[in-house]
């Protein structure tokens, strides 16, 4: 596959909760989601083509080792809580991929990576609330694929470069999740401490070196605080 076909590794974000299939209450309002909604919906048309399979890493799932979905048909998995009933009721019938899942168990392997698998989890809101968005008809397969629990940064960054290969097979890798998850400024309206952590995470994520010495996340600061290096880059940036 030529550099211009290859597929791209990106990060998501899923929303809050089944926020496309509801109605929010200001601050948020009725339309608050819109532009995201209209971006995911757009999301396969900009691709260079079409993906054969999708990696999804959803933020929703953290193993004790990094652990791969190879259910051929993932049930639904509804992760979240207190929201209307006829959100329980959504489905997302995409069919899993055992083959592909059996390629990222060999590449991970292949690499020293200890790793794990999983024939019966399903798609949790991470995949779904998107990917409904995305590819509605569902039929483009989906292997998921867990965090390490311990979050460690270059521990991932090793995961993403072990199954970067995929790219040039046609596999799509998504990451999906919120880059802030505050809830409580969400629903406040305040924006100051997501612009400031914003900032530090675009200042994290494009650094030279991932290992670099960007301070961490000090959480309620409102800026970054002396502390332990938490590089951004994960599987998505690979």
């Amino acid at each position: 596959m030529t550099d211009a076909n290859r597929q791209p590794a990106i990060f998501i974000s899923h929303g809050g909760g089944p926020c496309f299939w509801m109605s929010w209450p200001e601050p948020i309002g009725p339309h608050g989601f819109d532009k995201l909604k209209t971006y995911l919906a757009g999301l396969l048309a900009s691709l260079p083509a079409r993906p054969t399979a999708i990696l999804a890493i959803s933020a929703h799932w953290e193993a004790p080792l990094p652990t791969i979905g190879t259910a051929a048909a993932p049930p639904m998995l509804f992760d979240y809580y207190g929201f209307p009933e006829h959100t329980y009721r959504l489905s997302y019938p995409a069919p899993g991929s055992p083959e592909l899942a059996a390629r990222v168990r060999h590449m991970l392997d292949a690499a020293g990576i200890a790793a794990a698998t999983d024939g019966e989890r399903g798609f949790d809101h991470g995949v779904f609330v998107p990917f409904l968005i995305i590819d509605p008809e569902a039929r483009i397969p989906i292997v998921t694929l867990s965090l390490q629990q311990d979050l460690d940064p270059a521990h991932h960054i090793a995961i993403g470069a072990a199954l970067a290969p995929l790219r040039d097979e046609g596999i799509l890798i998504v990451g999906s999740g919120n880059s802030f998850h505050n809830l409580r400024t969400f629903v406040d309206g305040s924006a100051r401490e997501a612009a400031a952590f914003d900032a530090w995470l675009t200042e994290a994520a494009t650094a030279p070196d991932a290992a670099s010495a960007t301070p961490a996340w000090s959480p309620g600061s409102g800026r970054p605080a002396p502390g332990p290096v938490i590089p951004a880059r994960s599987i998505c940036s690979r």
